[in-house]
């Protein structure tokens, strides 16, 4: 008989009760803990995620520009300093000059292709120019676009600075709709290409990276989204922790949930970090592309976006300019993956394949490549932007840095301090200011022999006897009283004895250690001769000479007798700025090395324009005096060297200087458009056994004899030529022996006039009363 079904419920073994006990216990408290700790936990992060991404800014640098370089027919310029001037502005000679920032050269002919820019004068357009130079000048300017002569083009400045906040972090903010299609389209198909769909995590596409990679026995795809990525970046370290992607995963979904993919993707573009330069983070594609390629991001073409977009799996290890090799193959997976996602056609995926990587020799991105000159932007810009009201502010300033002229510089005291070099001299430096005779501008300096170090800058801080380069103004007074001085006054070069208010007397010397007799004044100024520049200085007054100092230049001079032989301690620049005065024909002209200020839309918040006055008649004419007297000085005087190194043709009007026992040695000379002034020596103020000319004025050659330069034409007006009596004060005629072609003033000629009479034609032959 079949045995009856049980009713009963079988019992559960007691080790499997335990085992769902502690599992329904674990769910609880799981549940507990997400209700108790995981949600308040969001709670307070989306709080502070949505916060932070609603207020998120970029401290965005402040970025210091050189001039724009304005070219004109007639300029005066060399393919070296242009190609100077191009490189310096990080141009890049492709071969074609058609992208923006490109250009080709052949011989004295350059197809630039310059950027638009922002000038204080307003926008300024892109232009594809060709330049041809002849005989040191721009011969020909043609806009080629439009088939058109132009009467002038201005190209974009170089940057030389970068003025950075807290991080030193290279950016340049963009919008969407300012960057090209393919690389907003490119991204996505490389780095995330479910971007529009997913909400923060892609486990879809991180499987897919997966395949990819092991498919291909390389990485070639990121499983994280671009959300992941900009979390990374901006909230949370780079630490593989399981932690970390936790919460990196939270603050995804928090962002998507709360902002749209627009925004997502513009802050992605505008904090992708894409290489580095020393203390400096490259971030955003903007100044990626300005810091790699030297263009606008909205130039690039098919490569040059698609390395950016390789870069962002590693910068530093797909470095173009350290490792091409690896940049040209990342580069071309890229280009793979626009051509696989139909972004670009077969023929347009070989062509980019082919090109050649086209970065850029070095950065486009400066830290500070002229630390002398950028010490005088930030004195300058003290009194209207305090340091730390710069840093990081996003502003541009423009300064009035002439990239070419500084490079010359830096090349003359470098080239020649080391050639003066010798066991027996202490270790030379010096310093250097050019400025532009027209305007004031200061074009360059150097303050150091090594001219990239920081620290004392000897063309501002430096302040040493300057010697004879007093001696233009002594001169100067004394021919701003035409009644009294001439250039062919005559002065007595003799031994003088100077009481001093102290009881003592001094009593100058030559530096050829004799006296002269009777001489021309501007013969004395030519020569330098001490006795005969002291006795007309004590005629015109020392309280003079020290007035015109404090007018010219701000000098302060105790007004004692050795002023008038340089017994004043200035800075290279502070001579400069009282030269400026005879080099710009008499006008007050404050030096300046900025330009402007620009904010971060490119708008001008202050402008360093100074309206200079036309030099009034008398300044005008005196300096006109001095300006002949100094050009003496170049042709036969102290100067006289500028000549057998090959410069006469520039005309120039120049001064040296020297200390007692040689321990400082200057050179102050301007032509038509530059004056610079230069002082060599010693910091521990040793005896250099060098003299104004054997030392400054070789510097000085060194620089001119790179640097385009106009000579320098004293126009005359005011002036009275006639030709003088070598022996007496009077007019005479040009053919009469000695007789020599002297400047007046216009209503000063001498009053009396000596004719050529047979018997001083005699004597000027050498026959004697025993031949009569």
């Amino acid at each position: 008989m079949p045995r009856k079904a049980s009713n009963r419920i079988k019992a559960v073994p007691a080790p499997l009760r335990r085992w769902r006990r502690w599992l329904v216990y674990g769910l609880l408290t799981g549940v507990g803990l997400a209700l108790g700790f995981l949600l308040p936990y969001v709670w307070v992060l989306d709080r502070e995620v949505r916060e932070r991404f609603e207020q998120l800014e970029w401290q965005v640098p402040t970025r210091v520009y050189a001039r724009p370089l304005v070219l004109t027919p007639g300029l005066r310029m060399s393919p070296e300093a242009l190609e100077l001037e191009l490189r310096a502005a990080a141009y890049l000679a492709d071969g074609e000059g058609k992208l923006p920032g490109t250009y080709v050269r052949d011989g004295s002919r350059f197809i630039i292709a310059t950027r638009a820019f922002a000038d204080l004068d307003g926008p300024q357009p892109g232009r594809r120019l060709e330049v041809v130079l002849a005989t040191g000048r721009v011969a020909a300017l043609r806009d080629l676009a439009q088939h058109r002569p132009l009467p002038q083009a201005r190209l974009d400045p170089a940057r030389i600075a970068t003025l950075y906040g807290s991080k030193q972090e290279e950016r340049r903010l963009v919008r969407l709709e300012d960057l090209p299609p393919l690389l907003i389209t490119g991204l996505q198909a490389v780095e995330d290409r479910d971007f529009k769909h997913h909400r923060g995590v892609d486990p879809i596409g991180i499987a897919r990276a997966l395949w990819v990679n092991l498919r291909e026995g390389e990485v070639r795809q990121g499983g994280s989204t671009l959300t992941q990525q900009l979390v990374r970046s901006l909230f949370l370290s780079r630490e593989q922790t399981a932690a970390r992607k936790f919460n990196e995963a939270l603050h995804a979904l928090i962002i998507e949930a709360r902002f749209d993919k627009r925004r997502i993707l513009e802050a992605y573009l505008n904090q992708v970090y894409l290489g580095q330069q020393g203390g400096q983070a490259i971030h955003g594609v903007a100044a990626a592309a300005e810091f790699w390629f030297g263009r606008d991001v909205r130039a690039l073409r098919t490569q040059e976006i698609a390395l950016l977009i390789g870069l962002i799996q590693g910068p530093s290890y797909h470095d173009p300019r350290r490792y091409p090799e690896r940049a040209i193959r990342r580069r071309n997976l890229v280009i793979d993956a626009f051509a696989e996602t139909g972004l670009v056609d077969a023929a347009e995926q070989q062509r980019a394949k082919a090109a050649p990587l086209g970065v850029t020799p070095r950065p486009g991105v400066a830290a500070n490549r002229h630390p002398a000159f950028m010490d005088l932007v930030r004195e300058q810009l003290a009194r209207d932007y305090p340091a730390e009201a710069l840093r990081g502010a996003g502003l541009s300033i423009h300064t009035t840095l002439a990239p070419s002229a500084q490079h010359f510089a830096e090349a003359a005291v470098k080239d020649t301090l080391a050639s003066l070099a010798s066991k027996h001299r202490p270790e030379l430096q010096a310093g250097l200011v050019v400025t532009d005779t027209r305007s004031g501008e200061v074009m360059a300096v150097v303050g150091n022999r090594l001219v990239d170090q920081h620290g004392f800058n000897r063309a501002l801080e430096a302040r040493r006897p300057v010697g004879s380069l007093l001696k233009p103004f002594v001169y100067m007074l004394a021919l701003a009283q035409p009644g009294r001085y001439s250039l062919a006054t005559p002065v007595e070069d003799a031994p003088i004895q100077v009481r001093l208010a102290n009881g003592r007397h001094w009593m100058p010397e030559n530096s050829d250690g004799r006296s002269h007799g009777r001489v021309w004044l501007r013969e004395a100024l030519a020569k330098s001769y001490n006795q005969a520049t002291v006795r007309v200085g004590l005629d015109v007054g020392v309280e003079r000479l020290a007035q015109l100092l404090q007018v010219l230049g701000g000098v302060k001079a105790q007004p004692n007798p050795s002023l008038i032989l340089g017994s004043v301690d200035l800075s290279p620049l502070a001579v400069a700025q009282l030269y400026q005065f005879l080099a710009s024909g008499g006008q007050i002209q404050p030096l300046r090395a900025v330009r402007g200020v620009l904010d971060a839309e490119g708008r001008p918040l202050k402008r360093y324009d100074v309206d200079i006055a036309p030099a009034q008649r008398g300044d005008a004419i005196a300096a006109q005096l001095v300006a002949l007297g100094l050009q003496e000085a170049v042709t036969s005087g102290t100067g006289r060297q500028l000549l057998a190194d090959g410069l006469g043709h520039l005309q120039a009007a120049g001064k040296t200087g020297t200390s007692n026992d040689s321990r400082d040695s200057w050179f102050a000379g301007y032509t038509g458009s530059h004056l610079a002034v230069v002082w060599v020596g010693n910091d521990r103020n040793e005896a250099t056994g060098l003299y104004g000319a054997t030392g400054a004025m070789r510097v000085w050659s060194a620089l001119f004899r790179k640097l385009p330069s106009a000579p320098l034409q004293v126009d005359g007006e005011g002036l009275e030529w006639a030709w003088v009596d070598r022996e007496e004060f009077a007019t005479t005629e040009n053919d009469c022996p000695g007789a020599l072609r002297v400047a007046f003033v216009a209503g000063y000629l001498p009053p009396y006039h000596r004719g050529c009479t047979v018997d001083r034609l005699r004597d000027w032959l050498g026959f004697g009363e025993r031949n009569r």
